[in-house]
């Protein structure tokens, strides 16, 4: 295996993870812009008001994009196993 199969590897690998934890990332960062705006306008600045709806909206997220994250890990460690016999010399 040379450098520039190793490099390829390492670039899917890193997007595939971005693109996998983007949904979970996207309802904790929404939601907690939401929550900072609510919580400026009321002026409560209590720390945990933040922490459960982040919570549940990652929860949220999770249950409904958890099906596709997986396929999306499954299928790609099953193209990295199965390369396996043409990236070994």
């Amino acid at each position: 295996m040379g450098v520039d199969e190793l490099s390829r590897l390492i670039v899917e690998s890193l997007s595939l993870a971005l693109l996998v934890s983007a949904p979970a990332l996207a309802a904790a960062v929404v939601i907690g812009g939401l929550v900072a705006v609510l919580s400026a306008a009321t002026q409560v600045q209590e720390q945990s008001l933040s922490f459960v709806p982040k919570l549940v909206g990652v929860a949220l997220a999770l249950a409904a994009a958890g099906a596709w994250m997986a396929g999306e890990l499954v299928g790609y460690t099953e193209q990295l196993w199965t390369a396996i016999p043409a990236l070994v010399p």
